[in-house]
């Protein structure tokens, strides 16, 4: 991969959880009413059809890892679980009386922070609390994030009781002196061990996730984790690229000096030999930094042309409406985003108040959804196209001319009123995405906002 492409387009940019991305809500304009005018209005036309999407925040880890960019509590005092879980159980409750009917749950994702710091008896009680004024949807899939030093048999055996059986376990790198520099550390044999768990229980989708650019991270650092991975063989990977955002309030990424982190080509270099042994080894690329085994759930849906992307990632169901339960998480109705207060202390208050915990949020323009289509198109099919009032823009003209200097240096291939994604314009898929950007092309920020693309 020429140097010189690295250089150019290793720029600040977004990962594109969503369109508008946060930074560009127009908090001014949004109102509470407006989230409860527009989640209503999605339940009606998607409820009975498709079901619903749950993100559940359990913020709280024992102990910080320095590459983290989550909202999260550090503590060792699980007196805190029962509160919490009374707190989101609450905030459902608010919900589900809003709605007015059983809302069908297609989706359910546990994030954190560390879901399994909590007991499973806790998150028993919150399962079985969700589903005491809602139905499962038929097809539905679960899934939870683990810490492979903390997951334990119970954890697993109970969440799959429960109907959960997509697991994804946090890996980041198996060396010692990574490890160290981001304070995770966590012994091969402890991801083995959750691993070879979670397939004797029956979970049909068990997730990786590994970082590249970490501080210190060699070549043969790299290899060495992907040889691990393989020998475990899950079946679906996350190969991610470390965000160094140490700007941001709180995320202590402050264990490591800037100059211990691979740069430019040099990191590029970290993904692309990791990309070629997942892809020597049966991992196929269905996304931006996602591989999945053929036989996997990710993979039938990104050849279905099926394959979803919102603020949980990557998924092979699409729901119309997604609700974020627990501090700082953010719901989804499609027409506008809505993100809860990110301190606990203040989720807790405004529940009191039997208020839904809402800070702020953006109503999507028309404009807004024609382009998140566009960016959801390349995020998810690695491809887009305007060949109608509902796919055109007027800007159009100018994004061609920013795409016709991206198809120049061959990362996409262009017809009159299309694009597709070239192999090798992959690695560069948030800087095309960048290019139907408007919010970002009409805004520069003042100061940096978004990881580095590369």
């Amino acid at each position: 991969m020429k140097n010189s492409l690295i250089q150019k387009y290793n720029v600040p940019g977004p990962r594109y959880t969503s369109y508008p991305t946060v930074p560009y809500w127009n908090e001014t304009d949004f109102a509470y009413q407006n989230w409860i005018d527009t989640l209503q209005k999605s339940f009606t036309e998607s409820n009975s059809k498709e079901g619903i999407s749950l993100y559940i925040h359990l913020p709280f880890c024992e102990s910080l890892c320095t590459f983290c960019g989550c909202n999260k509590r550090i503590t060792k005092n699980h007196t805190l679980e029962s509160p919490y879980i009374e707190a989101v159980l609450k905030e459902w409750s608010l919900y589900c009386k809003i709605l007015g009917e059983k809302p069908s749950i297609k989706e359910i994702h546990l994030g954190g922070g560390t879901p399994t710091f909590f007991s499973p008896q806790n998150l028993e009680h919150l399962i079985n609390g969700i589903f005491s004024s809602a139905t499962k949807a038929k097809d539905y899939e679960f899934s939870f994030e683990g810490h492979p030093n903390n997951t334990t048999h119970e954890h697993l055996q109970k969440l799959y009781d429960l109907g959960f059986r997509r697991v994804s376990f946090g890996v980041q790198d198996y060396s010692e002196k990574v490890q160290k520099a981001i304070h995770r550390e966590q012994p091969f044999h402890n991801v083995a061990k959750v691993t070879f768990w979670a397939r004797e229980i029956g979970y049909t989708s068990i997730g990786h996730d590994i970082i590249f650019g970490l501080p210190f991270q060699q070549i043969e650092d790299v290899i060495d984790t992907v040889e691990k991975t393989k020998s475990l063989q899950p079946d679906r990977l996350a190969f991610y690229s470390y965000a160094h955002v140490p700007w941001i309030k709180g995320n202590g990424q402050r264990g490591f000096k800037d100059e211990d982190l691979p740069q430019d080509s040099e990191k590029r270099k970290l993904y692309q030999i990791g990309k070629e042994l997942l892809q020597e080894n049966g991992y196929h690329e269905i996304g931006m930094d996602h591989f999945a085994l053929k036989t996997d759930s990710l993979y039938e849906a990104y050849e279905r042309g099926e394959l979803h992307r919102n603020f949980m990632g990557y998924s092979s169901s699409k729901t119309q409406l997604m609700i974020g339960l627990g501090v700082s998480s953010i719901s989804d109705s499609w027409y506008s985003f809505a993100q809860n207060e990110k301190k606990i202390e203040d989720y807790y208050q405004i529940l009191e108040w039997d208020k839904l915990p809402i800070f702020r949020g953006h109503l999507l323009t028309d404009e807004d959804l024609i382009i998140r289509k566009h960016i959801l198109n390349l995020m998810c099919e690695f491809s887009t196209s305007w060949t109608d009032a509902s796919t055109y823009f007027k800007e159009i003209p100018e994004v061609l001319i920013q795409l016709k200097e991206m198809e120049k240096d061959g990362l996409l291939e262009m017809n009159k009123d299309s694009l597709k994604v070239t192999e090798s314009g992959k690695p560069y898929i948030r800087n095309i995405c960048m290019a139907f950007d408007l919010h970002l092309k009409r805004k520069a920020p003042d100061t940096q906002l978004f990881s580095m693309t590369i």
